[in-house]
């Protein structure tokens, strides 16, 4: 009989073809047209627990698409995770970017092609394989794991808090753990042990009920365009500093440890210029790009829209003009006060002569910490020394993933937050790839990830405080796109 290692070893072929066929599944939450494709992703991922072993598999309705449950509860005495992923992904545009059809998985240069390779598809994938592997060898998991996946992570987990609360006895835990992030380098691990929240709104400038004839009215009539390009010139400087009263109020200052820590990964400026065709860096003064992307509150403008666009010309002076704006947080920055904070900001300096409208849209999540010694980073940092031969990076991320803020609140669980796909995955954007060498190597990973958990003693620390507690220097904050922009 192989051990798991081997099993893996033997199948990798196989496992790579079982990614790609999920992979060919259009999982699109954010787009209507695309409902039936999420429930048969979700219908697909139930059929893959099923075949490897998992007990008590189902496809869970919620308000909005559906959430996919498997378990398998055999280890007595041992420790229960939480396992969670989301299956589905983001939309394609702009299409013509592509290399080839985002949901036609191709393999180029060591590269697995396609929407949802590495962000999540791919990490759900390498862990149903890895446990698989353990059940076919051994018969057996090391733990207890139940398994979770959401289809409305990309739309921001809307209706996730409301299933975590309707479920919670079937949910109960010790730990959970996610692989929704990055590692730093391809064979150099990571541990995320905190990420960003989110807030998000849409703006909209007004200065009549119907465009306007730009000779008739010209020199007359104030152009919303003009407004509003001149409201989100006031946001920030220059250099990056955000202008909003207030806004930096309860960010935590990183502390000397966390600075050594960010220090130690790799960062390649030349590189991350020319992955992304960027002329220069930019950002807050006294921070290293490292520590602006994961430990730095943001605030972006997202898309700008209204007027004419189509082709040739037409004379009009706009009825409106519209922004869509976002604000990465961090511990302790609390969503609704830097969001009363914000309309406030931009109601001043907005230019008397338009109206505004200023919608937060559903998503918000707060800022996560998890402490770096508490037993479960230190279970996930031996099972990554052990695979990768190296120790992994402790990091934070920038990105928000509002679950495992819902989770650890809910559950009273911590969460581990450990990936395997590399940095310059391009997730979310166009010819998202997953570096197959990584993917295979995370399979082993994570089967000795489950070994080390298992090991942790019945009773562990508990976590001190809350969120953003003052006395704790390192919790989670959560990923909604799981990027490390940084390292891309």
């Amino acid at each position: 009989m192989p051990t798991p290692e081997e099993f893996l070893d033997e199948t990798r072929e196989q496992g790579l073809r079982e990614l790609e066929d999920f992979l060919r599944i259009p999982s699109i939450s954010s787009q209507p047209d695309h409902a039936d494709d999420v429930r048969r992703a979700a219908g697909h991922l139930a059929e893959q627990y099923q075949r490897i072993g998992l007990q008590n598999t189902e496809v869970i309705d919620t308000a909005g698409h559906p959430v996919v449950y498997a378990d398998w509860l055999k280890a007595p005495g041992k420790p229960t995770v939480l396992l969670y992923g989301h299956y589905d992904v983001q939309p394609v545009d702009p299409l013509d970017l592509w290399k080839s059809p985002p949901f036609e998985p191709i393999r180029q240069d060591g590269q697995l092609l396609g929407r949802g390779s590495s962000d999540d598809k791919g990490q759900i994938a390498l862990h149903w394989q890895a446990m698989d592997a353990l059940l076919r060898t051994t018969g057996e998991l090391p733990l207890n794991i139940k398994v979770i996946a959401e289809g409305e992570e990309e739309i921001a987990s809307i209706h996730f808090e409301a299933f975590v609360r309707a479920n919670r006895d079937r949910l109960k835990t010790d730990y959970c753990v996610v692989s929704d992030t990055t590692m730093v380098a391809r064979g150099l691990p990571a541990i995320t042990y905190a990420l960003r929240g989110l807030i998000y709104f849409e703006l909209r400038v007004e200065a009549a009920t119907v465009d306007m004839h730009s000779g008739l009215m010209g020199g007359i009539a104030p152009n919303p365009a003009q407004a509003l390009a001149e409201i989100l010139t006031r946001l920030k400087d220059p250099a990056g500093q955000i202008l909003i009263p207030g806004f930096y109020d309860g960010v935590l200052p990183l502390s000397e440890e966390e600075r050594g820590q960010f220090a130690r990964v790799p960062f390649d400026e030349t590189a991350l210029k020319q992955t992304y065709g960027l002329e220069a860096l930019h950002g807050e003064a006294g921070f290293t790009p490292t520590e602006r992307n994961w430990a730095r509150p943001t605030l972006d403008v997202n898309g700008i829209w209204g007027g004419y666009q189509g082709p040739g010309a037409k004379t009009i002076i706009p009825a409106w003009a519209a922004a869509k704006i976002s604000c990465r947080l961090v511990p302790d920055q609390d969503p609704k006060t830097v969001a009363a904070a914000l309309r406030d900001y931009i109601n001043d300096i907005r230019p008397k002569t338009v109206r505004l409208r200023l919608t937060e849209l559903e998503g918000e999540s707060n800022p996560w910490i998890t402490p770096v010694d508490h037993p479960l980073i230190k279970a996930a940092h031996a099972a990554l020394t052990r695979v990768y031969g190296q120790d992994p990076a402790l990091i934070r991320s920038g990105g928000s993933i509002g679950a495992v803020e819902v989770m650890g609140r809910l559950l009273d669980a911590p969460c581990l937050l450990v990936g395997f796909v590399l940095p310059d995955c391009f997730a979310h954007a166009p010819n998202e790839r997953l570096d197959i060498e990584s993917f295979y190597l995370g399979r082993k990973a994570a089967t000795q990830l489950w070994k080390e958990i298992a090991s942790i003693p019945s009773q562990p620390r508990p976590l001190p405080g809350g969120a953003g507690a003052r006395d704790v220097q390192i919790q989670l904050v959560v990923t909604r796109d799981g990027s490390v922009v940084g390292f891309n």
